[in-house]
């Protein structure tokens, strides 16, 4: 049965949650005084969950942010802003390519938590059909890009030369941001070192077997912690960690200071992913940091389907060791090689074994086995999307 996905204040949980006939469990993203701090699972029973049974199962499984703000309420004690000053505006944009439906969805959410100095750009990625121009029509405050040659990487760069404003915040089409997300990017770079914010990603819904296994084996979430990454604190080639590229926002200033996107790299080329972590790691490497914010919240809709499910966990495999390969052959970073052999041998070679022989927890032994085949193709697709796409 599928799981049901909330979304709850902690000191309003009603007496009891109905209509989950369909559910037997549901995941909980909990908040306290508006902010996200912790996420369960608690079972459906009798198609209701009961208030007294959540809280008792959100209590026993609080991590310290839970605990944090749960106390801060209790003694006024609100959460300061590490760094103050007046936050630049930014602009929204989402690269798009045949996605109207999805599009859709996400523009009717941006339209409610903007206001008119956030601009929104919808960067069309030369869409094979008019749907994603005829969306965009429906929104007279939204602008309209449209790239002639595909990529995501290479939207994304167009985006960054078109916005107006000083912060271009990037989520994906099949995205639904809330309010208070762009508030909470913008905050994060008043700090002048600042050179990227990425944000927490969880998911819209749960309602088939594919997006199950996405969530528990490659979840976009990075934990309910903010965080502040540096060249010194975190190993440049995992930079995956810092966040993920359907929630991330840069300064227009990027281009200048570490470059644009590789266009070599992510959807619409033979890389297929990894765009987002080789800008990551260039931005660290270049001395400057990237904050991860749990306060800017969105939802994305994973893949419902076990085929496109597949298709992205070969993609992901492809992805990162096309950017492993961009390091070693044309940056000369030797440490690749022990890195991937260590990820290999142990990462994905033991969880490969228990998912073949069906251990509790393990992944579906064919999208491992699918992330794996992406990883041995990823550096001859690099060097194949580097013919097609000159830097």
């Amino acid at each position: 049965m599928p799981t049901k996905v909330l979304d709850l204040e902690f000191d309003a949980i009603p007496e009891a949650i109905t209509g989950l006939e369909a559910y037997d469990r549901a995941m909980v993203l909990v908040r306290i005084g508006g902010r996200p701090v912790e996420r369960v699972y608690v079972p459906v029973e009798a198609g209701k969950i009961i208030r007294d049974n959540l809280r008792s199962a959100i209590v026993r499984n609080a991590g310290r942010v839970f605990w944090e703000y749960f106390l801060r309420e209790i003694i006024a004690c609100p959460a300061e802003d590490a760094w103050v000053g007046q936050p630049p505006e930014a602009t929204v944009a989402i690269c798009t390519r045949d996605r109207p439906n999805d599009l859709l969805r996400c523009l009717e959410a941006l339209t409610h938590i903007c206001n008119e100095q956030q601009e929104i750009l919808v960067i069309d990625s030369c869409s094979s059909r008019p749907d994603t121009y005829e969306v965009v029509q429906k929104f007279p405050t939204i602008r309209y890009v449209r790239e002639e040659k595909p990529g995501l990487n290479r939207a994304r760069n167009r985006a960054l030369l078109e916005a107006h404003n000083e912060i271009i915040a990037f989520i994906d089409d099949d995205t639904v941001p809330v309010a208070g997300w762009l508030d909470a990017i913008r905050r994060n770079f008043c700090h002048a070192n600042a050179l990227c914010v990425t944000g927490l990603t969880m998911p819209l819904e749960l309602e088939t077997e594919a997006q199950e296994a996405f969530e528990n084996y490659t979840p976009f979430g990075r934990g309910f912690v903010h965080k502040i990454f540096r060249w010194n604190n975190l190993n440049l080639l995992s930079s995956g960690l810092v966040g993920a590229g359907a929630n991330m926002a840069l300064r227009r200033s990027v281009l200048e200071l570490v470059g644009p996107f590789d266009i070599a790299l992510d959807g619409g080329t033979p890389a297929l992913s990894g765009g987002d972590s080789e800008m990551f790691a260039r931005i660290l490497a270049a001395g400057y940091w990237i904050v991860y914010e749990p306060a800017a919240l969105i939802w994305h809709r994973h893949r419902r389907s076990w085929k496109e499910l597949r298709k992205t966990m070969y993609g992901y495999g492809a992805g990162w060791y096309a950017w492993w390969a961009r390091k070693l052959l044309f940056e000369g970073e030797l440490s690749v090689v022990p890195i991937a052999l260590y990820w290999f041998l142990v990462g994905q070679l033991p969880l490969a074994v228990r998912s073949l022989f069906r251990r509790e927890n393990a992944p579906s032994f064919d999208l491992i086995l699918l992330e794996i085949l992406g990883c041995i193709s990823g550096p001859w697709l690099y060097l194949k999307s580097r013919r097609i796409n000159p830097q």
